[in-house]
């Protein structure tokens, strides 16, 4: 008698290490997946601590919210020719358009444990439950019947 048995595995790799902590001056971190961190032989407590959580912050903008914003609104552009790459930095909000007269193939690869696609209009108006006018009309600055009708094509 005969057996047989196979097995496959497959999975994300894991990190290099589980967390880096910022050190101010290069010079006193390990580089570690793409970032200066401090050794993790020498992380201790209060690295992962922060008290002032119970101070309000400044919410006197058009958000009405405190936030440390990410000033580097750019976007990145590129015509790309038939046998052209393009790669996406992981987490960034980015389209492709054809600018062409003739139809375009692309293929996608994703690096994520929970890889997939989010079509933003869609996420924002078309959520359901359906997101509160108000929160989506001082989110994108717009009036709230804009953020009404938007809602109403999904």
């Amino acid at each position: 008698m005969a057996f047989a048995c196979s097995l496959a595995l497959a999975s994300d790799p894991s990190p290099l290490q589980d967390f880096c902590v910022a050190v101010k001056d290069i010079k006193d971190g390990v580089f570690v997946n793409g970032k200066f961190c401090k050794d993790p032989k020498l992380a201790v407590a209060d690295d992962f601590f922060f008290s002032g959580l119970n101070k309000a912050g400044n919410t006197s903008n058009p958000y009405g919210l405190s936030v440390t914003p990410n000033p580097d609104y750019r976007l990145f552009s590129k015509i790309l020719n038939p046998g052209d790459v393009f790669v996406f930095p992981m987490g960034l909000i980015h389209f492709q358009f054809n600018i062409g007269k003739s139809e375009a193939v692309a293929f996608g690869g994703l690096s994520s444990q929970n890889a997939g696609v989010i079509a933003i209009a869609s996420a924002v108006f078309g959520s359901k439950p359906a997101t509160n006018p108000d929160v989506l009309a001082k989110a994108f600055q717009l009036d709230k019947d804009v953020v009404k009708y938007h809602q109403s094509r999904f």
